[in-house]
């Protein structure tokens, strides 16, 4: 009788294999278990994506580099180890979640106004096993909430709004000496340069900027970094429309 050959297709991780040498190119050190997570994460999104409308770029080896690294490459502008963390308009969960992975001492609140990208952020958590918090609310209405207003050492957004608008959403959550990271491109210098007004008359001010490129292509992105210096006034944030119509 012919002897039977049993045949073991192994899948190549191309997620994690990506994240081990970003997290080289990138001088960071992750967790053991971090190339799981972040390949259960790139499968979870995959799937979920559009029923949940949450990304347009699609595809391993995007989603590792273009989400992944870039949320991991803001480990390199400060540190976040036991910090309380709020990730204002999360939507799949960047930059938030996978700082989470490679830090889970943060204390992580993951913030959204749309109900469905709320409910992908609570299940992709519980998958994950991470502890987060995550809100379905508008930010300029929980702001005013006193359990969140000033309440974090650090607020996170990788939202395309202008600076301006952004940092009236987000540094009411901020306490005094704590950062708001926006992340942006890197021809915001007109931007950033109509927002001098805006973060000023929020209580803080424009700390340091961080250009980087992210691992595996050619694209340079920026970290504006913006300290709270005092309180914001209590009127901030308006309601939308009013931020609209009237930017700071």
């Amino acid at each position: 009788m012919a002897k039977s050959h049993i045949i073991h297709i192994v899948r190549f991780d191309l997620i994690s294999a990506i994240i081990e040498q970003g997290a080289k190119d990138l001088n960071i050190e992750l967790p053991p278990e971090a190339g799981a997570a972040f390949r259960a994460y790139g499968d979870f999104l995959e799937t979920n994506s559009k029923q949940f409308n949450l990304t347009a770029i699609s595809g391993e080896e995007n989603i590792a580099r273009l989400h992944f690294l870039d949320s991991l490459a803001l480990l390199n502008i400060m540190t976040f180890a036991n910090t309380r963390i709020i990730d204002i308009g999360s939507g799949a969960g960047f930059p938030g979640v996978p700082l989470k992975i490679a830090d889970p001492s943060i204390n992580l609140t993951l913030l959204d106004a749309t109900k469905k990208r709320a409910s992908f952020l609570s299940n992709l958590c519980a998958m994950l096993n991470i502890e987060a918090i995550c809100i379905h609310a508008r930010a300029e209405d929980i702001a005013h909430k006193p359990d969140m207003r000033e309440q974090y050492n650090i607020a996170v957004s990788r939202a395309v709004s202008e600076l301006n608008v952004l940092c009236e959403l987000c540094l009411p959550f901020v306490r005094i000496g704590g950062q708001l990271i926006a992340m942006k491109g890197v021809d915001s210098a007109e931007e950033v340069a109509r927002s001098h007004h805006a973060i000023e008359t929020l209580g803080a001010e424009l700390q340091e900027s961080h250009d980087y490129i992210i691992p595996g292509t050619n694209i340079v992105h920026r970290a504006l970094l913006i300290r709270k210096t005092q309180k914001t006034p209590d009127k901030y944030p308006r309601r939308f429309a009013r931020i609209k119509a009237s930017p700071l």
